[in-house]
């Protein structure tokens, strides 16, 4: 299962919310300030994947006054589409960075917690991947990206169990997603090889076992007793 797919369908949720231009609610014979506009700007540009130059506009929106697109949501949004930038990027230090300055306005985020989950994933840090997915999902125990980008972090920590159990709860949520069923599938697939593997192990060491008491009860010879010797009488 491809991993990169699931951030990237989140992405693009993402995108289509800040497209909305939440910050346009505004009375439109109102000057938009600096920040709405490099805001804006950002969100054009990252929609055509042209990544870098979208952190430039998103580094000069959080470097202007940023009251009022903050009073639109679109602070929150600015930091979202900063960090899944550097996500694209492999700027991954920067990318947890970027989250981590968003959660200290916006704590309760969900996506900002699962783009930092992503991030260390994409770093091999499962563990914190999974505390990050856990973050998210206290928030909202039903957010199907979430569970099932934490349902990769455990299988990679071979908990294929717990894995099987957050793909299963993303399928309550969404019966038809098909990276939760993909994920599911090698799951249990790696869940079952270890058992069967100790079966086989089992059994091996049972007919070796069985065939050595065999050969011992058969063929063994028996031990030679020594006659007791007569004891010589003195004359």
């Amino acid at each position: 299962m491809k991993k990169g797919q699931i951030i990237y369908i989140l992405a693009i949720l993402s995108i289509i919310s800040c497209i909305v231009m939440p910050v346009t609610a505004a009375d439109d014979n109102q000057m938009q300030d600096q920040a709405t506009t490099f805001y804006n700007r950002g969100v054009r540009i990252l929609s055509q994947n042209d990544y870098a130059n979208a952190i430039i506009l998103f580094d000069q929106a959080l470097a202007s006054n940023t009251t009022m697109i903050k009073k639109t949501d679109a602070l929150l949004y600015t930091y979202q589409g900063k960090a899944f930038a550097l996500i694209q990027l492999g700027k991954l230090d920067d990318a947890i960075q970027t989250v981590d300055q968003g959660l200290a306005i916006y704590p309760k985020d969900t996506m900002l917690w699962n783009n930092k989950g992503y991030a260390l994933f994409k770093q091999a840090n499962y563990a914190g991947a999974v505390a990050s997915y856990d973050k998210a999902l206290s928030f909202d125990k039903n957010y199907t990206t979430a569970l099932i980008n934490k349902g990769d972090a455990l299988y990679q920590m071979g908990r294929f169990q717990e894995a099987i159990d957050a793909y299963n709860k993303a399928l309550e949520n969404n019966p038809d997603n098909s990276a939760a069923t993909a994920g599911l599938a090698l799951a249990q697939k790696a869940a079952a090889t270890p058992t069967q593997t100790t079966i086989i192990v089992l059994v091996v060491v049972l007919i070796v076992a069985l065939g050595g008491v065999i050969w011992y009860v058969k063929f063994r010879k028996p031990v030679d007793q020594k006659k007791p010797e007569k004891s010589k009488s003195k004359k």
